[in-house]
């Protein structure tokens, strides 16, 4: 059973939506600690303030469990947009702490080393690099594009971490991940075939 965590922030069914589409029947919102536990994969979405995703988990009593399933049974998870940035140490945007599951920070996109004038949000359908390699890319062609919609971007500490990458004004990292914790900040959701295929090996391969 996969399990998509319902904090209370977020489009959870369209989530779901497309994991059935590729195939994940068993895909299921849920905010219960027992449900939760059952899962052999979770995803954790997300829309809007960094500090705001914090403290709904909070709010939720899940971040025990999420520890536990995570950190200690290794359980495979897939974070998005908001859901990625809250895998950090913490954010920029405000001064919550994150999950900390990863060796990374959240920043905001900085303007000054823009080489043209880019607003902010990075908002849009942008090309993403990967090592062919990393099995949550397996079958897709490398001129892949993924929707974003975003001011900050995630940092890691060790390159390693970085498993895509994408350009908006600079190269920043589009996804990172260690062991059986990923996170992606495009929406694969709204991502059309290229989200699909993404979602399809998310569920195959992890």
């Amino acid at each position: 059973m996969l399990v998509i965590i319902d904090y209370k922030v977020g489009n959870l069914t369209s989530v779901q939506k497309m994991l059935k589409k590729v195939g994940c029947s068993d895909a299921v919102i849920s905010s219960d600690p027992e449900v939760i536990v059952k899962a052999s994969k979770l995803v954790l979405p997300g829309v809007g303030h960094f500090d705001y995703g914090m403290k709904q988990l909070k709010l939720s009593g899940l971040i025990d469990v999420l520890n536990t399933q995570v950190v200690e049974h290794k359980i495979p998870i897939l974070g998005i947009c908001l859901g990625a940035q809250l895998l950090t140490r913490g954010s920029e945007e405000g001064s919550e702490k994150g999950l900390g599951w990863i060796e990374a920070d959240t920043i905001l996109f900085d303007q000054s080393k823009f080489d043209q004038k880019l607003k902010i949000p990075h908002m849009g359908w942008s090309n993403v690099n990967f090592n062919s390699d990393i099995p949550l890319f397996k079958d897709m062609p490398l001129a892949s594009r993924f929707y974003f919609v975003h001011k900050y971007h995630m940092v890691c500490d060790e390159g390693a971490d970085n498993l895509v990458s994408a350009k908006y004004g600079y190269k920043f990292a589009a996804g990172i991940g260690k062991n059986n914790i990923i996170g992606v900040q495009f929406h694969p959701e709204k991502s059309h075939k290229f989200g699909m295929q993404l979602m399809r090996n998310f569920i195959t391969y992890y």
